[in-house]
């Protein structure tokens, strides 16, 4: 629910925006852990007039043939989503972030452009969840086209791999809620993970990578080292990141 909690003095008054330092938490959290947070019984269930009022003026989702196409999978602070907001305007699309805090963050950022900006970023909401257990419980199957997977905790020792957010096991259930053409992103600074994620993909029956030629004519491509807190971090740096694209194909016969 996107409605506004904010306290006047986390904004910013140059911005109106919040102001990160008021919602700072750790950097990650453990994802096998349970969190005590509502989780819808199905997708059926998700209330899309709490998330995108403009699109679904009522609870009444009957007969509106949108759904959510975007999934920000450990969304952060949201700098991905609300660029894509205005490139993809009539494109529903959600963050998925387990950090209360930044979750809050995310709904207060959201409110206030969406104060600042009538009719935009209407598109864009955020939902404290756990995706590694729940993706099921928030979209149908074939019913998202990109799914985003931007600087992931890399569980650096080996008994903490099966943490991570892009495995075997997890690509089957990602594949489940992509459609035929949907494509993943996976970005990282960290080389051996960037490895791990690539190779997941790549041995993965029901996913190809893109060709170079598809990539540079992404437009969204651009924007998964330059949008997010994360890569900006790593920019400023000099470091260098490690990216796979794979697009969900047809099991072979």
């Amino acid at each position: 629910m996107l409605e506004s909690e904010a306290n006047p003095t986390t904004l910013s008054k140059s911005t109106g925006l919040p102001r990160k330092r008021f919602y700072r938490a750790r950097a990650h959290s453990n994802p096998l852990s349970d969190s005590h947070f509502p989780v819808p019984l199905s997708p059926r269930h998700v209330d899309y007039s709490l998330h995108y009022p403009q699109f679904f003026p009522s609870s009444d989702q009957m007969g509106n043939p949108k759904r959510i196409q975007f999934a920000d999978v450990g969304c952060g602070f949201g700098g991905l989503l609300i660029s894509l907001s205005t490139l993809y305007p009539e494109t529903l699309m959600i963050g998925m972030e387990l950090r209360d805090k930044v979750t809050e963050y995310v709904k207060e950022r959201i409110c206030a452009l969406r104060g600042t900006n009538p009719g935009q970023y209407q598109n864009v909401s955020v939902v404290r969840t756990n995706s590694m257990k729940f993706i099921p419980n928030y979209f149908e199957k074939g019913q998202l086209t990109k799914m985003f997977f931007l600087f992931p905790d890399p569980h650096f020792k080996e008994k903490n791999h099966r943490r991570r957010v892009i495995s075997p096991h997890l690509l089957d259930e990602y594949a489940y809620v992509l459609e035929i053409g949907g494509v993943i992103y996976t970005i990282t600074d960290v080389e051996e993970l960037g490895e791990w994620m690539k190779s997941c993909l790549e041995n993965h029956p029901l996913f190809e990578t893109l060709t170079e030629e598809e990539l540079e004519a992404d437009p969204v491509v651009k924007l998964l080292s330059t949008a997010t807190e994360e890569g900006q971090k790593v920019a400023r740096n000099g470091g260098q990141t490690f990216r796979a694209v794979y697009r969900r194909i047809q099991p072979s016969v």
